[in-house]
Formats: structure tokens, C-alpha cells, sequence
């Protein structure tokens, strides 16, 4: 059984930086395609960033280019989102979600995706 928790979410002033965090277990994050997704009240889910099993990284979003950085410790099996210069159009309920098919590349669309997190909340004030 796969299961996906997030963490590290919180109330940061514009231009802070936060680290979330996914926890992942019954799946092997150096296997799969692991991405975090985002989604504001109202608004579509959308990919933030992705890495693949080879670890090859892709920022899907061009607003967070520069700015987020994706990341995994093979050793903990997490995964990781390192958020800079956050500003208020970041705020969003964050995701961490796993692919369920081992050796793929990232598509950026979330049907790729079968295993997601609870989500956790990152507010920006201005």
C-alpha cells in the first residue's frame, strides 16, 4: 500500500522561502516519477515541478522557474519542493503525488499520477 505525506507548509511573509516535504512509503522514490502540484481555491490543479526515476527535473510551471527547486534523499525516500522568493500568487494547497508505473519520464499532467498526499498549505502575505 503506497501512502503520501506532506509537510512543512505555513504562513511565510512575501519574499521568504520554505522547504516542504513528502514523505513516501510502499514505493521506491528512485523508481518513480514524483511530482508536487499546487492548487488555489477556484482554480485548476497545476503541476509546480517533477522529477523523474533517473533524476531529471522539470519545472512545469514558468512562473516558479528560478525560484523552486525540486529535490529527493533516496536514503529517507522523500521528496522535497526548496521555495524561494515566495510572493502572494504562490499561496496554494501543495501536493506531493508518485506515479504508479516505475521508470517514466515527468508529463506534467496530473493523470500521470495515481498516489497523491493529504496536501499542505503554503500562505504568502504581502
Amino acid at each position: 500500500q503506497v501512502e503520501i505525506a506532506e509537510s512543512g507548509g505555513a504562513l511565510v511573509q512575501a519574499g521568504g522561502s520554505l522547504k516542504l516535504s513528502c514523505t513516501a512509503s510502499g514505493l521506491d522514490v528512485a523508481d518513480y516519477a514524483m511530482a508536487w502540484f499546487r492548487q488555489s481555491p477556484g482554480k485548476e490543479r497545476e503541476g509546480v515541478s517533477c522529477i523523474n526515476w533517473s533524476g531529471f527535473t522539470t519545472s512545469t510551471t514558468d512562473s516558479v522557474k528560478g525560484r523552486f527547486n525540486i529535490s529527493r534523499d533516496k536514503t529517507k525516500n522523500m521528496l522535497f519542493l526548496q521555495m524561494n522568493s515566495l510572493n502572494p500568487e504562490d499561496t496554494a494547497m501543495y501536493y506531493c503525488a508518485a506515479d504508479r508505473t516505475p521508470f517514466r519520464g515527468c508529463s506534467g499532467s496530473p493523470a500521470q499520477f495515481s498516489y497523491w498526499g493529504q496536501g499542505t498549505q503554503v500562505t504568502v502575505s504581502s
